[in-house]
């Protein structure tokens, strides 16, 4: 039964996307083709049916599995547990409402074929990532999310519309410093790869080592046993490129930022539940597994140091990447920038509070997953908000007063809901997240000293100071936009509004303590060191809100709005060095094709040309020959015996 449904949930909305795309190839544009969008919406809402059965139906720890090859133990394996039942409906959820959303906004597109096989793609390769035990199924899943996100980041390819760029056209800091969708899906696509191929290494490592490639049975802490420190290090950092590029974190940012040429649905599905989340999601999911805070007890006998190399690694690197990641938003003017920016942070603070397991058990997983869910629909609200101000402004920069508010009373509604649940504040939805995580950080003091609370507690507040900048600049003391053309915006204005209602709901499940892990979260959030950072949380809020822009900061926050020159490293370190390696490469290539084809034969020719040139047929040249040979040789004997 199990294994049907999940097959119908991969399935269904891939095959419900197909009669748009053959429409779109046969008779592009047609009146009847544009109606077929809500075929496949139907077969997302088919995948989010079967999510929820999932969720309220299956216990813990089932198991569906599809044989394959099972001589080998290679199967397609998909397992139900916490992780995977409410990452599973999350993803599924969130799909659907920005599908119904994208029924609205891609209505006149030239490419709806395309589009619409490519965003059901997306979606059931991200669900075949959630629910995959098997590795080799996950990296399938993996590959599908790579190839949707190139093809929909780069929907428009014709770059023919300055709505769609990223960076202001024709702005050159030595580098062309503006990006349009074609260069955004190549960015993004080529990035991917860095990570994919190491992991997929690392994948067939382990499967040579153990026999199998079920997450759940891998014998994790014989195969760090068996590895070594080196080998542990050598294979988790293999394995990890592919969540740390899929994920964006430093220095693999720079795609995430690119990836706005896409449209808005596509911005709000790939920074909520997929992709990105996809490589947060997959290091919650080993680390389940592995359980670190087992291996942390053996730590006396030095048997795992490389798990704890590893996972003090991936805590600083969510750090760094988090505070990296708030610090640019707050800088930037790009409506979808300045999100994509911020969800970087929060994938960066997801990173770190699942690498506190290690010390502190599995609680840093939950908080990381909490952390998750919470970001997911906060995060869709506002990118669904973002596309919305873009249809009705005509402009991608954030722009809007109080006269533009009241005319988007919904949308302006929606966004203070948002920002608020999202920043932290008490006694609100990621407040009680947050203060666990604060209770993470402050826990590894005798391990790291306050460093790491230090640098959560300055994302936290810049955080919520750029959310608040955000709200201001497009609904309160922004520019007026030059152009307000409000029309329709029913689809939209309930896709945004009932996501919203999901992040008040998930406040109420948190705050309800309706799980034991979540009223461990609402201990840390009644303590007054939390209490304290949430007030200040609160302080950054209502600063961004009153004073979102200053003069006196305005080379700082163009700097910051570069993105502290990351490109660079991107558009022209990478591939000078990169064009360094294959001159070097091609000089090579000629020496070994001249040793090959010229140096060696013109040896050879040369040699046997003297040697012809001897074979006279006169015995006088012979006898001269065979005399000089044996002089030669007597004269070296006699410097020997000497």
């Amino acid at each position: 039964m199990n294994e049907v449904l999940m097959v119908l949930m991969l399935a269904v909305p891939v095959i419900c996307s197909i009669p748009i795309a053959l429409a779109w190839i046969y008779r592009p544009g047609a009146d009847w083709a544009r109606k077929l969008p809500y075929l496949s919406v139907f077969g997302l809402f088919v995948s989010l049916i079967i999510a929820l059965y999932f969720l309220t139906q299956v216990p813990d720890g089932t198991k569906a599995i599809i044989y394959w090859l099972p001589d080998y133990n290679i199967n397609f394996v998909f397992i139900f547990d916490y992780l995977s039942k409410y990452m599973g409906t999350l993803t599924a959820l969130i799909a659907f409402l920005i599908g119904v959303y994208g029924l609205e906004y891609m209505r006149e597109d030239y490419r709806l074929g395309w589009y619409w096989f490519f965003f059901n793609l997306f979606t059931a390769s991200m669900l075949m990532v959630v629910y995959s035990d098997n590795l080799l199924s996950l990296l399938i899943g993996w590959e599908g999310l790579g190839l949707a996100s190139w093809a929909l980041i780069g929907h428009w390819f014709r770059d023919d519309d300055e709505l769609t760029f990223v960076g202001i056209p024709g702005r050159k800091l030595v580098i062309n410093y503006w990006w349009p969708p074609s260069v955004g899906g190549w960015r993004a696509i080529s990035t991917i790869r860095v990570g994919d191929m190491p992991m997929f290494f690392a994948i067939a490592a382990i499967y040579a080592l153990t026999g199998t490639l079920d997450i759940s049975q891998i014998p994790w802490h014989e195969l760090f046993h068996k590895l070594g420190t080196l080998g542990t290090v050598i294979l988790m950092l293999c394995f990890l490129m592919g969540p740390l590029t899929k994920s964006a974190q430093v220095p693999f940012s720079e795609w995430l930022m690119t990836a706005m040429t896409g449209p808005t649905t596509v911005s709000a599905l790939l920074h909520s539940a997929t992709m990105v989340a996809a490589g947060t999601y997959v290091f919650m999911r080993l680390t389940w597994y592995i359980r670190p805070w087992e291996l942390h007890a053996a730590h006396a006998a030095h048997a795992f140091l490389g798990v704890e190399y590893i996972y003090t690694f991936m805590l600083f690197i969510g750090l760094i990447s988090s505070m990296y990641g708030a610090f640019v938003a707050s800088g930037c003017w790009e409506r979808k920038v300045l999100l994509a920016a911020s969800t970087m942070s929060s994938l960066g603070l997801m990173f770190a509070a699942t690498a506190t397991s290690y010390w502190l058990g599995i609680i840093g997983v939950y908080v990381g997953f909490w952390y998750l869910m919470t970001h997911a629909f906060a995060k869709a609200t506002l990118f669904l908000v973002a596309g919305h101000l873009i249809h009705v402004t005509h402009t991608r920069f954030s722009v809007g007063d109080l006269k533009l508010a009241s005319k988007l009373k919904i949308a302006c509604i929606i966004t203070i809901i948002a920002t608020l649940c999202l920043s932290g504040i008490p006694p609100l939805t990621a407040y009680w997240v947050k203060s666990a995580m604060d209770e993470l950080m402050h826990s590894l003091e005798h391990h790291f000293g306050y460093i790491p609370l230090a640098m959560l507690v300055i994302t936290s507040v810049v955080y919520s100071g750029f959310l608040a900048k955000f709200l201001s600049m497009n609904f309160i003391k922004g520019e007026k936009p030059h152009h307000v053309h409000i029309h329709g915006g029913a689809y939209m204005a309930s896709a945004y509004t009932i996501m919203c209602i999901m992040l008040i709901l998930l406040l109420y499940r948190i705050a309800g303590a309706l799980e034991p892990v979540l009223a461990e979260f609402i201990e840390f959030g009644y303590k007054s060191s939390s209490f304290m950072v949430g007030c200040l949380v609160l302080v950054a809020y209502v600063i961004g809100l009153v004073k979102p822009t200053s003069k006196a900061l305005s080379k700082i926050g163009t700097f910051l709005s570069d993105r502290m020159y990351m490109p660079f490293l991107n558009d022209l370190i990478v591939p000078a060095v990169g064009w360094f390696g294959s001159k070097i490469a091609d000089y090579c290539n000629k020496g070994i094709d001249w040793f090959c084809h010229s140096g060696i034969p013109n040896f050879f020719n040369a040699i046997s040309i003297k040697i012809r040139s001897i074979q006279t047929g006169y015995l006088r040249t012979y006898i001269k020959i065979v005399t000089s040979v044996i002089l030669i040789i007597l004269l070296i004997f006699s410097f020997v015996r000497w």
